[in-house]
């Protein structure tokens, strides 16, 4: 699996708004088809809620079907 670090500057991040600023989906309509088809896990669970908001010390695992990633966010 492979991991990567965000750093937030704001107090949150949505998660399609995420998957875009990672470079996981090229735009918002992969995200949402990422996160539509059950691809997108946020602190262990299967989330389909693309606006859900993400905080400080969420963690991310996206199943991109060639790998999965996860994500860590931190704040600045």
């Amino acid at each position: 699996m492979r991991a990567m670090t965000i750093n937030l500057k704001t107090e949150y991040i949505k998660l399609d708004q995420l998957l875009k600023y990672a470079g996981i989906a090229g735009s918002g309509a992969d995200a949402k088809a990422m996160i539509v088809e059950s691809l997108v896990m946020v602190n262990g669970q299967l989330c389909t809620m693309r606006g859900k908001k993400l905080f400080e010390k969420d963690s991310i695992v996206v199943d991109t079907g060639d790998e999965k990633i996860q994500i860590l966010l931190e704040r600045l």
